[in-house]
């Protein structure tokens, strides 16, 4: 039997079988929706169902000097990430959420996402620092993109439980290709999860978040979290916490 090779990938990456983006698609979310749900699923549901673009998801001040992009993973309901953007959101951060189209290839996405940053810093010129956050299949889009990046400000990059070692044919048919050194300007934390406790990956033959890349930061996650198995989207919840704890003190 013939097995295609790229959808089987993607199907590892999905976070879920069910993906209804057709609720609430007109309604746009923000950081006090997601501080006041009591239906993290909801609210998910509700990131995921903007339409594809970079969207700011608070008001933008003076105060902010930090541009935050958070990018999902395929298939993903969005509502793993709920909490963590509710973490990170500090009175320096502009908090936004890149929806992009998941089950193509990274490279046109890459190429939008730096048009919308572009934008971004050029109406926003307290903006000092750029931060991206990459989960599961988006950790190749935020890769992909530290890669191209040519700007001016520094450009720090979390990828969370990505394979960024490619799955099946993922490479071939993409042309994607794992880094191999940090860019000038850049910098690079890779957060990884336990294989045989992540949904996506314990069933393969390898773990597709090893690699080799000259001068990033590994860190690999434990066990548990909160008294929970720390899977695949927990992850990005422990990373955020671990992150204000650092910056916090």
């Amino acid at each position: 039997m013939k097995i295609n090779l790229f959808k089987l990938s993607l199907f590892f990456l999905a976070i879920s079988c069910s993906d209804d983006r057709s609720i609430n698609k007109h309604n746009e979310v923000n950081i006090d929706l997601l501080k006041s749900t009591n239906d993290v699923f909801e609210a998910g549901l509700k990131l995921m169902a903007m339409p594809n673009g970079l969207h700011e998801l608070e008001l933008n001040d003076n105060n902010q000097d930090t541009l935050v992009v958070s990018v999902h993973g395929n298939n993903s309901r969005g509502y793993e990430w709920v909490y963590p953007l509710e973490v990170i959101d500090t009175d320096t951060n502009l908090i936004t959420f890149f929806r992009w189209d998941d089950n193509s290839c990274v490279n046109p996405s890459v190429s939008l996402l730096n048009e919308f940053i572009q934008d971004k810093l050029k109406n926003n010129k307290n903006i000092q620092n750029v931060v991206l956050f990459g989960h599961s299949y988006g950790g190749l889009l935020v890769v992909s993109f530290m890669e191209q990046w040519t700007g001016e400000l520094p450009l720090e990059v979390h990828t969370i439980a990505a394979p960024l070692r490619g799955l099946g044919s993922l490479s071939l048919n993409c042309n994607y290709k794992t880094p191999t050194q940090i860019p000038k300007k850049s910098s690079l934390f890779e957060w990884r999860t336990i294989q045989k406790l992540d949904g996506a990956f314990k069933n393969l033959n390898y773990d597709p978040q090893n690699v080799e890349i000259v001068g990033s930061k590994v860190t690999r996650l434990p066990g548990t979290y909160k008294n929970n198995k720390l899977g695949h989207n927990w992850s990005i919840s422990w990373v955020a916490d671990n992150l204000m704890k650092d910056i916090q003190g």
